[in-house]
């Protein structure tokens, strides 16, 4: 099983990756810093996001999910999708990017969710 890096600094790492390409990005729902999941929301700034939520492979590593499919959706679909995770997991962390060319600077491998 591998080492993982705590959830708030995760984070922390993810807003400084995006603040060091001049991308916004901020925590739009803070959640369990020790060990809690989070949503990625990359916002396209044209009313359609793409989400990226983590999971944990077999191994305990760390994956992404894009969710709820691998295409843009409206707001309103992932505000949806956003408020039913949350309704599963209260620990659940949401963090939004803001980039018209749609980068997550997220290293870790994206699976879609099924």
């Amino acid at each position: 099983m591998t080492v993982r890096l705590k959830t708030k600094i995760w984070v922390q790492a993810l807003l400084r990756r995006c603040a060091v390409a001049d991308v916004p990005a901020f925590v739009a729902r803070k959640g369990f810093e020790e060990a809690g999941s989070v949503i990625v929301k990359v916002n396209y700034l044209n009313g359609f996001s793409l989400l990226y939520r983590s999971a944990t492979d077999g191994d305990g590593n760390r994956v992404w999910l894009a969710a709820p499919s691998a295409d843009p959706a409206s707001e309103e679909t992932c505000l949806a999708y956003i408020e039913k995770q949350v309704s599963y997991d209260p620990d659940l962390w949401i963090v939004e990017i803001e980039d018209k060319n749609g980068r997550h600077f997220i290293d870790e491998p994206i699976e879609l969710e099924m």
